[in-house]
């Protein structure tokens, strides 16, 4: 559930656009570029097959408050109803059965961050998060599964350098941890569910408003249920071209495994920004929820400092 949640609220809307590298412009140590603003999300993810999952959220950032530190709080919510997927559970019968069932996922994130000098910012995140997924057997109503996740300490990081106007270059971590139920007709067992995520890029401007984002993730997952590790190693590349003084801006790149797409419409205090990806979270879940999806995400973001500082005026 979460990657379809809360891994795009992380991101951001202008990152995912272009590619998804979170370690440049969608670093956690960046945020108090966005002091006083407050922002409505909202997404959705539709399967070829008619699986869909949705997600709302909203967010603000504090004004500068200490020698550059700002504060960002996001809390989001998503729902799934009557997903068709395989999974194993002995509750279910032998090997993957079809099932249909209903999901949803909530979360509160918290960061902050602030330049440190000679071009150096830096970041920190910690956010709390638990999801739930209720499934009944296709063969046999009888047969049921249900998982439900309890918060563990979760964190993450960022460091980026900006030693110029046209280089910027991050890094990006964050370590989620929680404990999982899985509930079927034979009883209950629990175990850890963790997983980490390491992003490096370095974003060049090439040209006047032209960007170019090159980087790459690793994750790492393990789940002490299915007593099962594995690691993915993948590429982001992303293109920003800023238009007409920065009132437009269009984006084109490739997240992991999902090409995405995107652009951007100001007219301050108001930013409009709207992200489309091909097979979102592909490398991570593969085919679990079906073969091919179309994402569409949007943020609406208001500078409230400029607000007050026209009403002022």
């Amino acid at each position: 559930m979460r990657n379809f949640a809360s891994v795009q609220i992380k991101k951001g809307v202008r990152t995912i656009g272009m590619g998804g590298d979170g370690a440049t412009v969608g670093n956690y140590s960046l945020i108090y570029r966005d002091s006083a603003t407050a922002l409505i999300d909202a997404g959705a993810t539709t399967y070829s097959n008619g699986n869909s999952f949705s997600f709302t959220a909203v967010g603000v950032t504090t004004p500068i408050l200490w020698r550059g530190l700002a504060l960002y709080a996001i809390a989001q919510s998503q729902y799934a109803s009557n997903v068709s997927t395989l999974l194993k559970s002995p509750g279910l019968g032998s090997g993957s059965v079809a099932t249909h069932g209903d999901g949803s996922d909530q979360g509160i994130y918290v960061k902050a961050a602030m330049p440190i000098g000679k071009g150096f910012s830096v970041g920190l995140l910690l956010s709390y998060e638990r999801s739930q997924f209720n499934a009944l057997s296709d063969n046999n109503s009888a047969d049921y599964v249900r998982y439900h996740t309890n918060w563990r300490p979760s964190v993450g990081a960022g460091i980026s350098w900006q030693p110029g106007k046209r280089i910027l270059v991050g890094f990006r971590g964050r370590y989620d941890n929680d404990m999982e139920f899985r509930t079927d007709n034979f009883g209950t067992i629990s175990g850890l569910n963790s997983s980490g995520e390491y992003r490096l890029g370095i974003a060049v401007a090439l040209w006047n408003g032209g960007l170019i984002d090159i980087g790459g993730t690793a994750v790492t997952r393990s789940n002490q249920i299915y007593n099962t590790q594995n690691s993915t190693y993948k590429p982001n590349l992303g293109f920003e071209q800023n238009l007409l003084n920065r009132h437009i801006s269009l984006r084109i790149g490739y997240d992991e495994s999902s090409p995405t797409y995107g652009f951007s419409l100001r007219i301050s205090p108001i930013i409009l920004d709207v992200a489309y990806i091909n097979n979102l979270g592909m490398a991570r879940v593969g085919d679990l929820f079906g073969t091919r999806s179309s994402s569409l995400i949007a943020t609406l973001s208001v500078n409230f400092a400029s607000l007050s500082n026209k009403n002022t005026n």
